[in-house]
């Protein structure tokens, strides 16, 4: 990935959201102040682009909290060599954010502008460990799998049965789940062989995760 000047937005985001509130992965951190957040934000000022809350992005998506982005990527353990699957590539933020750490992000979003978009941010960037994916994101993306590490950035019924079984052996699903009307709870997942550890993390607010394994429901539904 190519180098991005950190910032002192950024730098005061990683302190007092996320260092503040616990996180301590030295790669998430770096990640967080590297790589430049109002660059996946428009019709916003700068320092709000940074602040402790979700944006809208349009289509009914929304940019993740930063200290929600952290939280979630610190959770997946993650490690220089990983292949990691993100459910929901959104405004292409966590993208980078894993791509600034892992070998290789494989990206599915159902939406295709928002596709598009995060692809053009980051080849201006110069990321090249990405290849994305239009298309449903509940269901996974079996023709890549195994992944090291999944990651799903929107709310689903359940722990989602294929996203399970296409993690490798020792890898880890980290997913909200939950009502999307009201709050989630964030549940981390570790296969092991035949079998998966299931914890529960922090409660959590999401949009839903729409697709066959996801909810069915239109956008003004929520």
């Amino acid at each position: 990935m190519k180098a991005v000047p950190e910032n002192s937005y950024s730098e005061k985001m990683v302190k007092m959201q996320i260092i503040a509130r616990g996180v301590t992965d030295p790669f998430v951190i770096q990640a967080m102040k590297t790589v430049p957040r109002h660059f996946f934000v428009e019709h916003v000022e700068i320092s709000q682009a940074y602040g402790d809350f979700p944006l809208p992005i349009g289509y009914g998506q929304t940019i993740s909290q930063p200290y929600m982005v952290a939280l979630m990527t610190e959770l997946l353990n993650l490690k220089k060599s990983d292949c990691v699957l993100e459910v929901g590539t959104g405004s292409g933020y966590q993208t980078s954010v894993l791509a600034n750490i892992v070998s290789m992000v494989y990206t599915v979003e159902r939406i295709a502008p928002l596709t598009q978009k995060a692809r053009r941010i980051h080849c201006d960037m110069g990321i090249t460990n990405i290849e994305y994916k239009t298309g449903d994101g509940s269901v996974g993306w079996a023709e890549k799998a195994p992944f090291n590490k999944i990651i799903v950035t929107a709310a689903a019924p359940n722990i989602i049965e294929d996203l399970k079984w296409q993690l490798a052996d020792r890898g880890i699903l980290v997913i909200p789940v939950g009502d999307y009307r009201s709050y989630q709870k964030l549940m981390v997942v570790i296969r092991r062989g035949a079998f998966f550890d299931v914890s529960e993390n922090i409660g959590c607010r999401f949009v839903p995760l729409i697709g066959h394994k996801g909810f069915w429901v239109k956008p003004n539904d929520y």
